[in-house]
């Protein structure tokens, strides 16, 4: 009996220990360190959260950049991959499908590449970042979109380069633009 209540007092202790007094001590660390990302990176437009930072946010808007593919329709509860391998049907159906797509869109030669991040879904499904060649092919879209005239045509094709992010840390990953800051950098265009 003396070693069930021993077991039981550990149990609870850990609980108390690992379950709250760990998580609270962690997100005030948190909050004092990094404020911003522990609110979730969150966007705000006049005082509002139109999303985040860290998500990509589905848009068919043409005024606006498109992010790549997403096999959960970017919801974040059932975000995930396809699934899918090089060898499946109903992937390079899909990859097939999602270029002819853009092909049309865009007014492409049947044999023009297209950067893979708009044939392609990310690992989580709702990845914030395209790579400046699917941002590039895009500025014709939206500028016509909005009416830009070939002064703010280029103002755009500006923004989009300065709106680069390098590899982190210089040398993890690739280059890449986050789709929502883009878009809200592009909304600010005067």
């Amino acid at each position: 009996m003396k070693i069930i209540i021993q077991s039981i007092r550990l149990f609870l202790a850990l609980v108390i220990l690992t379950g709250v007094l760990y998580p609270v001590v962690i997100t005030g660390i948190a909050h004092l360190c990094f404020p911003t990302q522990a609110e979730g990176s969150q966007v705000l437009v006049n005082g509002k959260v139109i999303g985040s930072a860290l998500l990509a946010q589905k848009s068919v808007d043409p005024k606006y950049f498109w992010p790549r593919p997403s096999a959960g329709d970017y919801a974040t509860v059932a975000s995930g991959a396809s699934n899918l391998g090089p060898g499946s049907d109903a992937l390079k159906k899909a990859i097939a499908d999602r270029a002819n797509q853009l092909r049309t869109t865009y007014h492409l030669a049947a044999d023009a590449p297209i950067p893979d991040d708009l044939l392609t879904t990310s690992g989580s499904g709702v990845d914030p970042h395209i790579s400046p060649a699917a941002a590039r092919l895009q500025i014709e879209r939206v500028a016509a979109a909005r009416g830009y005239d070939a002064g703010k045509k280029a103002q755009l094709s500006r923004l989009v380069e300065s709106s680069i992010e390098g590899p982190q840390l210089g040398f993890f990953g690739e280059a890449r633009l986050n789709v929502l800051l883009l878009n809200q950098a592009v909304d600010a265009l005067r």
